[in-house]
């Protein structure tokens, strides 16, 4: 599995935003300013992370984007799959149609790559924005 720099980014910009505050707003500019991203670039991250709702956009002179709830609820999981789609080590784990041995559920790969998925999803379910933050002040 690899994380793309999409992924890696949006992760940036949400725990930029739970840095700020909940509920605080910001613009676009701003963020990539201080995230050294390029703005049409954060733009397309941000409409993903919207979709997902993470993040919510405010419309006007005084809008911008905040986080659309608490950093404790948001995890890495979640941040990782709004960009990049399901978590997968092995496309023959989500769609058996990609297994070339045609031994979905009896191949003892497919079974322990699966077991490997489960505890890195349940890894990344239990960092959430809220412990990164108050990580980042010690």
């Amino acid at each position: 599995m690899r994380i793309t720099q999409e992924a890696d980014y949006s992760m940036r910009v949400v725990l930029y935003l739970t840095k700020l505050g909940y509920e605080q707003k910001v613009d676009a500019a701003t963020i990539a300013e201080h995230e050294m991203l390029p703005l049409r670039f954060l733009l397309k991250l941000l409409r993903k992370l919207i979709k997902s709702g993470i993040v919510k956009s405010y419309r006007g002179v005084k809008g911008g984007y905040a986080l659309n709830k608490p950093p404790k609820d948001i995890n890495l999981r979640e941040v990782i799959e709004a960009i990049d789609g399901p978590i997968c080590i092995n496309r023959c784990i989500t769609d058996s149609a990609y297994c070339n041995a045609k031994r979905t559920g009896i191949c003892e790969i497919h079974n322990e790559l699966s077991r490997i998925r489960e505890d890195l999803v349940k890894k990344l379910e239990e960092v959430n924005f809220e412990d990164l933050k108050n990580k980042s002040k010690k």
